[in-house]
C-alpha cells in the first residue's frame, strides 16, 4: 500500500512538471539574506529555517536560503501546504521544503508526504524524502546536486483513501 501511495505521489510530481511556471533565474542569483534573517534560532516556521532539527536530520546546510517563489498545495479550496526551494552556497546544493498549514493539521488527518527538487533536465525528483503515516508540519528534502540545472521545489501530500495527491511546485530556477 505504501509503495502504491509513493508511486502515486511521484506520478503526481511528474505530472505537475507540465504545469510549472516558466520564469527562470540562476540558482543562488540575487542577494543572499543576511545571516539569521527570517529565522529565529532553531524554530521551525513557514518561512523555512535550515537550523531546525528536521532540517539538520535531512542534511540541510546552515546557510541555505529560499530561491524562487513559494507555491501552495490545495485540497479543494483549502490551502494546505506551502512549497519552496532552498539553495546553499556553502554546500552547492538545492533542497525542497514543505510546510503543512495548521488548519489542515488541526483535522488530525494522517498523510504521506514527498518533498524534493524537480529537475527539468532529468524529468524526476532529486534529493527526495518521503514520510509515511505522518501528521508533521515541517518537511525537508535531501541535498540535490542540481545547481547547474533548471529546478523547482516539489511537494506532494497524499491522504489514504483519497484519490491522487495534493501537489505544488515552486517557480522554475535555471
Amino acid at each position: 500500500m505504501r509503495a502504491r501511495r509513493f508511486l502515486a505521489a511521484a506520478a503526481a510530481g511528474a505530472a505537475l512538471s507540465m504545469a510549472a511556471g516558466t520564469g527562470t533565474a540562476m540558482a543562488g542569483s540575487g542577494p543572499a539574506p543576511k545571516p539569521g534573517a527570517g529565522t529565529s534560532g532553531a524554530a521551525a516556521s513557514e518561512a523555512g529555517n535550515p537550523l531546525t532539527a528536521k532540517a539538520q536530520a535531512a542534511g540541510v546546510c546552515s546557510d541555505a536560503y529560499q530561491i524562487g517563489t513559494t507555491s501552495y498545495a490545495y485540497r479543494g479550496a483549502e490551502q494546505i501546504a506551502s512549497v519552496k526551494q532552498f539553495y546553499s552556497p556553502k554546500c552547492d546544493e538545492n533542497y525542497g521544503y514543505v510546510w503543512v498549514w495548521k488548519q489542515f493539521l488541526d483535522k488530525k488527518i494522517t498523510f504521506d508526504l514527498t518533498v524534493g527538487v524537480w529537475s527539468y533536465e532529468r524529468q524526476y525528483l532529486v534529493g527526495s524524502r518521503t514520510e509515511f503515516d505522518t501528521q508533521g508540519q515541517e518537511f525537508w528534502g535531501n541535498g540535490a546536486d542540481t545547481t547547474g540545472e533548471c529546478t523547482s521545489g516539489d511537494g506532494a501530500l497524499s491522504v489514504p483513501g483519497e484519490q491522487g495527491s495534493y501537489t505544488a511546485r515552486s517557480s522554475k530556477r535555471c
